[in-house]
């Protein structure tokens, strides 16, 4: 489907083969107000007052003939019409994006913004080195990036809101985007150095079960994995506290609240790495994109740069002299 396919199946322009920049910004104050969940805060990521907001959401409802959202105190929630027209106001927006994409790269300057999302994990541990090089190398480049959870991180490329996110991968492969692998990354059990579990000569999966977790949210694609070796041991763990931040669960371990699974590369002296060589963990962190979107040159640059950070033995990355 083309801008002009969008562009004719969205009502308020069916007169107009092009979108008016009114009616465009009226659809992006629409998709922030479903993203953040208040006029207000959409207001402030837009840089518009919230009576800016209201006028242009107002004229969209009006121009649809629908009403796209209850309001209801302070908040707002998205009526069936809302939520019918949220994919395809999503979608005009992405192919718009695509649209102004296509043009910047008929020329081979990399330059401009690059939309890339990271998980925090890889963010702090992975592509620092990585970050450096590329910003160095690319001067002209504007990286505009967030740091979000694995998971969230693949809705907003899903969207079309983001071109690229470097995070862990899921399981199963997510179905509507493409993964490129770049690392592996080894995970174990740790226990604080007083903890029960470090006092034992042996320790078992079986062990695990009858001390209290720390570890990831049950729905985040690590404690997947986790939950995945351990039930290959019939074991089932119901962890005490949760925690998207591997650092968090580092403390909350190192403290004694309870034992953890972490990348192998984080062990640190509080720690004491559990000998339980029958149970086998391993993430695989890298980056992802959507087919059906067009990716900016600097994009694609980061993915070549990300590329040679996978081999173990390419020279240091760094900036041509």
């Amino acid at each position: 489907m083309n801008l002009f396919d969008i562009i004719d199946s969205v009502p308020e322009y069916k007169t107009s083969r092009l979108a008016s920049p009114m009616q465009t910004t009226a659809i992006q104050a629409f998709v922030r107000v479903c993203d953040l969940g208040s006029f207000q805060a959409a207001a402030q990521a837009l840089h518009l007052s919230q009576p800016a907001i209201s006028k242009r959401l107002a004229g969209l409802e009006q121009r649809l003939g629908h009403a796209l959202f209850d309001r209801i105190g302070r908040g707002v929630a998205l009526t069936e019409a809302g939520r019918a027209y949220l994919p395809h106001a999503r979608e005009m927006l992405a192919v718009m994006q695509d649209g102004r994409r296509a043009l910047d790269n008929l020329g081979a300057r990399i330059a401009g913004p690059l939309k890339l999302t990271l998980s925090h994990h890889v963010g702090l541990h992975r592509m620092p080195d990585v970050l450096r090089a590329f910003v160095q190398r690319y001067p002209e480049v504007s990286p505009d990036i967030v740091f979000a959870d694995s998971e969230a991180a693949c809705h907003s490329v899903a969207n079309g809101e983001r071109e690229l996110a470097v995070i862990t991968l899921p399981t199963p492969p997510h179905p509507e985007l493409v993964e490129h692998c770049i690392w592996n990354d080894p995970m174990s059990v740790f226990a604080g150095r007083d903890h029960a579990l470090t006092k034992q000569p042996q320790v078992t999966a079986a062990d695990l079960a009858r001390h209290p977790a720390v570890l990831p949210p049950v729905n985040s694609y690590t404690y997947a994995i986790i939950s995945e070796a351990l039930g290959r041991h019939g074991i089932q763990v119901s962890p005490r506290m949760t925690s998207h931040y591997m650092e968090t669960l580092r403390m909350l371990a190192g403290a004694g609240i309870g034992w953890t699974v972490l990348p192998t590369s984080m062990a640190e002296p509080e720690l004491v790495r559990l000998p339980l060589g029958s149970l086998s963990m391993q993430r695989r962190l890298g980056a992802i994109r959507n087919p059906q979107r067009s990716l900016s040159n600097a994009a694609h640059a980061m993915l070549a740069m990300l590329e040679q950070a996978k081999d173990a033995d390419a020279p240091r990355l760094q900036a041509p002299s």
